[in-house]
């Protein structure tokens, strides 16, 4: 896990909970904010006992005194203890990807992506938690024209998770406009997130882990999707950052600013290797997306944030943890 050096200089909560702290950007998060001086509470149904990738993410952390795990299902904990004297709620907690939630399984992303956070805003207002950043994604946008999605752009889910992401945001959102909740709502929607710890089912960590091996790249459509890749480091700084931004800041875009193809991705991969990958074309899957670009002005103007680091460089890092002997598949 990296230290996230410049995520720890941003001023953050005192006393804040994370929901999915045993996840790739819910760990990292939560070290930064141990880092800079705060208490957690990290929350996720995941065991490090039962699940290896939660075991690698909440390594580091069982023995910090400033950290609490409680494993529990935000669908039917005990919620409001959770709460108790907290600045911030980070809720990153839900089932992500794309792919998966068409068909059977949309009931469990409707279940952990909407249900489980009408229970957390519905605690955050009784125990009168000031602030809750959630944890929204760009498919919300679908389909664009090529340019930046800016956050007044018209919504367009493409796929029944991004449907489910934007039922989350909006919910949120609409909890906290109402006049007797006290609990303020900024929304970041995240662009392609990246970096080490990495889920394994996603294009960066699979090209980097088919460089190393040498085994076949499974490439969906024709390679020329665009991503807007954003490093987690960056990522954690702005979350933090959203603890603290004008409580009528509202949804805002966190984008890496590398717009780069997935061939792109496979080229700098074959760079850091000195192999060339093999690649296996498939057809493209519903609900992929030709391109994801952000708007970032809200997010300096807001947040005060801009990314740092560049795509080759943050693979590089990546592919160095991939490296490492105590490394796991997310």
């Amino acid at each position: 896990m990296p230290d996230s050096q410049s995520a720890a200089s941003v001023p953050g909560p005192r006393r804040a909970v994370v929901t999915g702290a045993a996840g790739f950007i819910g760990s990292h998060l939560v070290h930064a904010l141990l880092q800079a001086g705060a208490t957690v509470i990290g929350v996720d149904r995941r065991s490090a006992t039962t699940d290896p990738a939660a075991a690698v993410h909440l390594a580091a952390l069982h023995s910090h005194p400033r950290y609490l795990n409680v494993t529990a299902d935000l669908l039917d904990c005990a919620i409001d203890p959770l709460f108790v004297d907290a600045d911030t709620i980070f809720h990153l907690a839900g089932i992500p990807g794309v792919r998966p939630s068409w068909g059977e399984q949309f009931s469990e992303y409707v279940s952990s992506n909407i249900l489980a956070t009408q229970r957390v805003m519905e605690a955050a207002t009784r125990m009168r938690v000031p602030r809750l950043v959630v944890a929204s994604s760009s498919s919300v946008y679908g389909p664009t024209a090529g340019g930046p999605s800016v956050e007044s752009d018209h919504p367009r889910p493409s796929s029944p998770y991004a449907v489910t992401k934007l039922a989350e945001e909006q919910l949120c959102l609409a909890h906290a406009a109402r006049p007797d909740c006290s609990t303020s709502v900024v929304a970041l929607r995240y662009f392609t997130v990246y970096g080490p710890g990495q889920r394994s089912d996603m294009f960066i960590h699979r090209a980097l882990h088919s460089a190393l091996t040498g085994q076949p790249l499974c490439l969906y459509g024709d390679g020329h999707q665009r991503r807007d890749f954003t490093y987690i480091d960056d990522v954690v700084t702005a979350t933090i950052a959203a603890a603290s931004a004008p409580a009528d800041t509202g949804v805002v875009n966190v984008g890496g600013g590398a717009n780069a193809s997935l061939i792109d991705v496979i080229n700098i991969a074959n760079s850091l290797v000195g192999r060339e990958i093999q690649v296996q074309p498939d057809v493209a899957c519903n609900g992929d997306v030709l391109t994801t670009r952000a708007d970032r002005r809200r997010a300096q103007a807001a947040l005060g944030w801009q990314p740092t680091v560049d795509l080759p460089n943050g693979m590089r890092a990546q592919m160095q943890a991939l490296t490492q002997p105590t490394y796991r598949a997310t």
